[in-house]
C-alpha cells in the first residue's frame, strides 16, 4: 500500500474529502505539499490535536512535504467554528509566547531539516494586510448568502456571530491560497468541524488562481463513552511535559477503554496495521497487554522513548505486576518536619492534587477510595507519619487507576 490515501482512510483519519479520486490520484502520482493550520490559543498543544499532528507525519513518512501552520494571525480574530460564544481575543505578546511554544512541540514529531516540512507563522502575511485592498481582491469572491450556510456560522446565528467573527473564513481560505501560491500547496486538512473554511480555500484557488486545490477532514474523536477526546477529571491532557508528566500521559493511554483500543492503536501509533487488528482481537485480561502497548507507544511518540519506558516501568510498580523505578510517576516533596509531626491524610491527597478538596478527599477515604502505600485507609482522620514512607516515599492511590508518589525532601 504505497498512497498515503488509503494508508489514511484505513487507519481511520478520513471522514470526508472534495474530490476523493481526484486527490488519490494526485497523492498517487506525485509528492505534494499540504498544510494543517494551528491555533495558539494556548501554550501547548494537547491530545485533541493529535489527529492533525500524525496525519502530518504519516504524509512526511511517505514523501510528502507537510507544512504546520501556526495561526498566528487568525487567532487575533478567533475561530466561530464549534463555539457557542466568541473566543478570548488574547493580546499579541500571549499570541506571540503561545506560538514559539507550539512550534517547538511540533518539532517533536516532524522532521523540518532542508525544508522536508516547513514552520509557518501565517501573521507574517495576514498582519501586513491592507484591508480594503483585501476586501477588492479576496472579499469579492465571498457570497454572504453561501457563508451563512457553512456550519460554523449557522450554529452561532442564534447565540450572535460578530463580523470580526465573519472574516474567519476569508482569512483561512486566504492562508490557503497564500501557501498554493508561495509553496504550491495542493491540500489542506483539519477536523471535520473546518470543512467550510477548507472548501471556501480550494474555491477561492480556483476563482483567482484557476488551480485545483483539495481538502480533507478528520472525524472528531470521542470515546466510546462518549466523553471527548483528551478530557479528563482533572482537565486537559497536555502534550507538554510541565503540564501532563509522561507518567500521567501514559496513564490516560493505559487506561483507554477497551472499546477504543483497537481504533486508537491505529490513530495514535505506528504499528503495522496486521498487529493493530491482532491485538484488537486480544479480550479479557489479555487486554491489558494492548492497552500497555498503546500507552507506551503514544508515549514514545511525544515523549521518546527513554520516558515512555520509565513511565511504563513505574506503572507496572504502581500495579503490582513487577520491581522498578517509580521516579516517573507525579511526585510531590514534603517536608520531613511536617511528617514527624503527622499530616492528616485527607489534607495529604488534596495537597497532591489527587482529590480537588480536603473535602473531596474525606468522602474519597470514607467511600473506601484511598489507599497509601497499598493499605486502603479506613479513618477519614487518619494520620500519615514519617514512618508510613519505605525508603523516603508512600505511594497514594485514589480509586483504582489514579497514582501520586510523596518523597522526603533532604536534609
Amino acid at each position: 500500500m504505497n498512497n498515503i490515501y488509503d494508508i489514511l482512510k484505513e487507519r481511520g483519519f478520513i471522514e470526508g474529502v472534495t474530490d476523493e479520486d481526484g486527490l488519490r490520484d494526485l497523492l498517487g502520482s506525485k509528492e505534494i505539499t499540504c498544510y494543517i493550520g494551528f491555533d495558539p490559543t494556548a501554550a501547548s498543544l494537547h491530545v485533541g490535536s493529535l489527529i492533525p499532528i500524525m496525519s502530518l507525519v504519516h504524509m512526511q513518512r511517505m514523501g510528502h512535504r507537510p507544512i504546520a501552520l501556526v495561526g498566528g494571525g487568525t487567532v487575533l480574530i478567533g475561530d466561530p467554528s464549534g463555539k457557542k460564544e466568541m473566543r478570548q481575543i488574547l493580546s499579541l505578546a500571549e499570541v506571540e509566547k503561545n506560538a514559539k511554544g507550539i512550534k517547538r512541540q511540533l518539532s517533536q514529531y516532524l522532521d523540518f531539516k532542508e525544508n522536508k516540512a516547513l514552520l509557518l507563522n501565517n501573521a507574517d502575511w495576514l498582519v501586513p494586510l491592507n484591508y480594503i485592498e483585501f476586501l477588492r481582491d479576496i472579499g469579492r469572491h465571498f457570497s454572504v448568502n453561501r457563508m451563512l450556510t457553512a456550519e460554523s456560522y449557522r450554529a452561532r446565528l442564534e447565540t450572535g456571530l460578530n463580523f470580526v467573527e465573519f472574516n474567519y473564513m476569508l482569512l483561512q481560505a486566504y492562508d490557503f491560497l497564500h501557501l498554493y501560491r508561495e509553496y504550491e500547496c495542493r491540500l489542506q486538512m483539519g477536523g471535520s468541524d473546518q470543512w467550510g473554511n477548507i472548501v471556501a480555500g480550494a474555491d477561492l484557488i480556483r476563482r483567482v488562481e484557476g488551480g485545483v486545490a483539495h481538502g480533507m477532514v478528520f472525524p472528531l474523536i470521542t470515546t466510546a463513552s462518549g466523553d471527548k477526546m483528551g478530557k479528563t477529571a482533572q482537565g486537559a491532557v497536555w502534550l507538554n511535559p510541565k503540564l501532563t508528566s509522561p507518567y500521567e500521559y501514559y496513564q490516560y493511554w493505559i487506561n483507554t477503554d477497551d472499546r477504543d483500543v483497537e481504533r486508537f492503536l491505529a490513530l495514535f501509533t505506528f504499528l503495522p496495521l496486521e498487529e493493530v487488528k491482532r491485538y484488537g482481537r486480544l479480550t479479557g485480561a489479555e487486554l491489558r497487554e494492548a492497552k500497555e502497548v498503546l500507552a507506551f507507544e503514544a508515549t514514545k511518540i511525544t515523549h521518546g522513548e527513554e520516558e515512555a519506558q520509565r513511565a511504563r516501568e513505574a506503572s507496572r510498580r504502581a500495579f503490582g505486576n513487577e520491581q522498578g523505578s517509580l521516579e516517573a510517576m507525579s511526585t510531590t516533596s514534603l517536608d520531613k518536619g511536617r511528617l514527624k509531626k503527622g499530616l492528616v491524610a485527607s489534607e495529604l491527597f488534596a495537597e497532591t492534587g489527587l482529590c480537588a478538596s480536603k473535602g473531596d478527599a474525606k468522602r474519597l477515604i470514607s467511600q473506601g477510595g484511598a489507599y497509601v502505600n497499598g493499605r486502603r485507609l479506613q479513618d477519614i482522620d487518619e494520620v500519615i507519619t514519617d514512618e508510613d514512607f519505605q525508603e523516603g516515599s508512600i505511594v497514594l492511590r485514589a480509586g483504582k487507576k489514579r497514582f501520586h508518589r510523596a518523597i522526603l525532601k533532604k536534609g
